[in-house]
């Protein structure tokens, strides 16, 4: 025993060195059962699964989509105010009376370039005036996968988006919801890993 724990050290790269010499022939028929289970428990899991439905639950009631829209005919002013109340950075547009009809979309990036900018009052320039409009918008389904939806948002540099389905809108996501969901997906990920390989599984 005292022999083992005085040459701990060479006993362990002599392990390592016979492992590293296994028979290529003989190496899967070792090994081919731990590789499978591996493999097959990690797929089960299911990696990069989060959908924006998974998120607009985590939102809770703030998702319902109540507040989470004005219309053209709404002055700027009222819908920046809007915003400021319920601390979202944009809002769907709909046609007066037409809730479920989609018109566009006005953001903060919005105000600041065509109101402040241009120094047009916000008071009189209706929303259907500086809105990006529905044949420009980008949506995305309650089945869409984050990682499908920040991919979207960066490439078309957007920070919101609206989540629709074919009823009509369901709510809304931003850049920080999906960033919150890749980070926690990952670090569930990492958790599943550990666990695998301290023996967990």
């Amino acid at each position: 025993m005292q022999g083992i724990l005085s040459n701990g050290s060479a006993l362990k790269n002599a392990v390592l060195q016979r492992i590293r010499l296994v028979n290529p022939v003989m190496r899967p028929l070792l090994f081919a059962r731990h590789e499978s289970v591996s493999t097959a428990r990690i797929e089960e899991h299911g990696f990069e699964s989060t959908t924006i439905s998974d998120i607009l639950k985590g939102k809770g009631k703030s998702a319902d989509g109540s507040w989470l829209w004005c219309t053209t005919d709404d002055t700027v002013y009222d819908a920046v105010k809007s915003m400021t109340q319920h601390n979202v950075g944009a809002l769907v547009v709909v046609k007066p009376g037409e809730q479920k009809a989609i018109a566009g979309i006005i953001t903060e990036r919005d105000y600041l370039r065509k109101i402040i900018v241009q120094g047009r009052s916000s008071k009189s320039t209706k929303v259907g005036d500086i809105m990006t409009e529905e044949n420009k918008l980008i949506t995305v389904t309650p089945d869409t996968k984050v990682l499908k939806a920040m991919q979207l948002m960066t490439d078309n540099r957007i920070r919101h988006i609206p989540v629709i389905d074919n009823k009509g809108m369901l709510g809304m996501v931003s850049i920080g919801d999906v960033v919150r969901a890749v980070v926690s997906e990952h670090r569930d990920e990492l958790n599943r890993l550990n666990a695998f390989i301290q023996g967990g599984y």
